[in-house]
């Protein structure tokens, strides 16, 4: 087995696990005793891979930007998934748990989200198979993400404020899992990231690593960078995910800066974190010396978040991968850039990506797959007021 996948304890290294409260065991280990079997069983994945194919749209393309090839001297190759149906690589994960979840017979799905997109490819796979849908989110990204969360609305699912703390991602997911402790029996909790407790990492992982399978069928030959932004780190995950025993393949995280790394006001976790238990599993997050979280900022809902997924922890710790980070400022540029260079509006997230082209030492030769995890219309608003262009 790769030393970086999860091992049967759920750890990847000194990171991962399940720390969690007594009343959550019976669904973890449910979930746990199940996941495997029944992703490998040939009902899921006849299921899953005709409603990536026909529901989704993949594969998605994978796009040679010459423009920006040009600019940075080497081959900027583009993995779109800003063209899955919803607009962003969530549905992926959402269409595996839904499957799993009506496979354990659970009627009543919960989810998290902060920029809003796992929010809507949640409510869209429930609506899809008419089930229940309750999505927390938190006030400030309500706010900021008006878009997505008329969407949700749209697609029937309640939209449920999360209105303590820092009022974003973290705080959402805290209201979700109380909702999950509340409601054991009936319920599903669709964890929209590689984070949480032991399977969700492996699960979100799993069904995300159709983008790096794809990435290699679609590459004659291996790149040589790939590189995604990092909140949680799933849309990572999952473009890294076939890459993880090529050693020739140097694999990029991209992390928000927010103000930058020597402020308050950031959200680079790797950069800044110290190894600690959120959300009932051990990773690296961002706290004080009393083990309180420190609250993130970034100018992306998405990225908002002080914590990381245990696979990337084990990524940075074992140097198999190397975490960058940019400012609010510069993603606003490179977003700029990539809809003027391509014609590309990305998502806030996946600017953030781009924007570390400027600082790789590329060779010509080099071949580089960023994967665009997510387009820009649900940014729009905050694009206007950053960029005047009201």
């Amino acid at each position: 087995m790769s030393k970086y996948q999860v091992n049967e304890q759920g750890f990847y290294g000194e990171f991962g696990g399940a720390f969690i409260p007594e009343l959550l065991y019976p669904n973890i280990e449910e979930l746990k005793e199940n996941y495997l079997a029944i992703e490998k069983s040939e009902s899921f994945q006849n299921e899953f891979q005709q409603l990536l194919k026909d529901y989704v749209g993949r594969p998605t393309p994978l796009f040679l930007a010459q423009r920006l090839s040009e600019k940075y001297g080497a081959e900027i190759w583009l993995k779109r998934e800003d063209l899955c149906h919803t607009g962003a690589h969530k549905v992926n994960n959402t269409i595996g748990q839904i499957l799993l979840a009506q496979r354990l017979g659970k009627k009543r799905i919960i989810a998290e989200t902060g920029a809003g997109q796992h929010g809507v490819a949640t409510a869209t796979v429930c609506a899809l198979k008419g089930l229940d849908c309750i999505v927390y989110m938190g006030e400030k990204d309500i706010e900021r993400q008006a878009p997505n969360v008329a969407r949700m609305k749209m697609l029937g699912a309640t939209v449920k404020p999360a209105t303590s703390g820092s009022k974003t991602l973290k705080d959402a997911t805290n209201e979700a899992m109380r909702d999950w402790i509340n409601n054991p029996e009936d319920t599903h909790y669709i964890i929209g990231s590689v984070v949480g407790p032991h399977p969700y990492p492996d699960m979100v992982a799993r069904y995300q690593s159709v983008i790096s399978q794809e990435i290699k069928n679609q590459m004659d030959g291996l790149p040589d960078y790939v590189i995604a932004c990092v909140g949680g780190g799933s849309n990572a995950m999952g473009a890294f995910y076939h890459f993880l025993d090529d050693p020739s393949v140097k694999l990029v995280g991209v992390e928000a800066a927010g103000l930058g790394i020597h402020t308050d006001k950031t959200a680079a976790t790797l950069n800044l974190g110290t190894p600690g238990v959120l959300h009932a599993s051990r990773s690296i997050m961002m706290q004080d010396k009393d083990g309180q979280v420190i609250e993130p900022h970034s100018i992306s809902a998405g990225l908002d978040y002080p914590g990381i997924g245990p696979a990337h922890a084990w990524l940075k710790v074992s140097e198999r991968a190397q975490y960058m980070a940019v400012t609010d400022e510069d993603a606003l540029k490179a977003a700029v850039e990539c809809s003027r260079l391509e014609g590309i509006i990305p998502a806030l997230e996946t600017a953030h990506a781009f924007s570390v082209l400027k600082d790789l030492d590329l060779k010509s030769t080099d071949r580089v797959v960023i994967n665009l995890s997510g387009r820009g219309d649900k940014d729009m608003n905050t694009y206007m007021n950053e960029l005047n262009l009201k």
